[in-house]
């Protein structure tokens, strides 16, 4: 069973027939809103999912950004933390997958790939916060390794990091967007943001598993594979 319609329910559209899961892909988008009614609506589906489906495994997507001491204490983060608490205190199995920045055809404008790209290309100003750093990962690579996971019942009852084993400076992503449309973008850069690490240990023999290379040029394929977004 999938809840949601957006990029990361489509992924798991195969679920959608599969008694074994409740695969919760219906979030807030926008990590940035203060709407707290969002954040409600998201909580309040997520318990009456929860309720109306008893046996079912729990898959729930969380944020790599609680790692992040500059976005940590975040509306979207402690939100996020309090439903990752609700669910481990529920009678529940449950699969808890903290995710990195998600790349694809989301359509979500606040989407960081895409915010950036659709800055540059349109000439919109924006701001590179000069010390934050990024994890950028293919949704497809983000699908394959949670469905490696849930088939092989490793890690059932956990929290597990879904990331790119590196990240990347935020001034960095931009100068190769940058570099890759040929293009100068329009922006001030200013004195926030923070570098911070994302372990992905527990998933590395999933990643060599399915031989996901993410090497030096894994941004520049990103790029090459959704530039048109």
């Amino acid at each position: 069973m999938v809840i949601g319609n957006g990029m990361v329910a489509r992924c798991f559209n195969e679920y959608a027939k599969d008694d074994r899961f409740l695969i919760f892909a219906s979030g807030v988008s926008n990590s940035k809103t203060i709407d707290v009614e969002a954040y409600n609506r998201e909580k309040q589906l997520l318990e009456q999912a929860i309720m109306s489906n008893p046996g079912k495994i729990i898959v729930y997507f969380s944020t790599c950004s609680i790692y992040d001491p500059s976005e940590n204490n975040s509306i979207y983060v402690r939100h996020k933390q309090a439903l990752e608490n609700y669910i481990i205190t529920s009678d529940v199995d449950y699969y808890i997958f903290r995710t990195a920045n998600l790349v694809g055809p989301s359509g979500n404008p606040s989407n960081i790939f895409t915010f950036f790209l659709n800055s540059i290309k349109h000439n919109i100003p924006f701001k590179v916060w000069a010390n934050a750093t990024r994890n950028l990962i293919d949704v497809d690579d983000f699908y394959d390794i949670v469905h490696s996971i849930l088939n092989s019942n490793m890690y059932l009852n956990g929290i597990i990091n879904i990331a790119n084993p590196r990240s990347y400076a935020v001034p960095y992503i931009v100068e190769s967007m940058e570099s890759f449309l040929g293009k100068k973008a329009l922006y001030d850069i200013i004195d926030k943001g923070a570098d911070f690490d994302i372990n992905t240990a527990q998933i590395q023999p999933v990643i060599e598993k399915l031989n996901i290379s993410f090497d030096d040029a894994y941004l520049y394929r990103l790029l090459k594979k959704y530039h048109e977004l």
